[in-house]
């Protein structure tokens, strides 16, 4: 199982509260913090509801 990289790129202000929450469990709190997961299909859900406020890159 591979794991993702996950920084967060945008504000969360004027989002939906679904999308704070999102991002909030990823563990993204500030702009421009990046956290490292698994690459599971609930992560990858998640990360696909907040496409547009995040980067993503694979890491070995």
């Amino acid at each position: 199982m591979g794991k993702i990289k996950v920084t967060k790129r945008k504000s969360a202000i004027n989002r939906t509260k679904n999308q704070k929450l999102v991002l909030e469990s990823l563990g993204l709190k500030k702009i421009g913090q990046t956290v490292e997961h698994d690459d599971t299909p609930n992560i990858l859900g998640m990360v696909n509801k907040v496409k547009h406020l995040v980067s993503v890159e694979e890491t070995k």
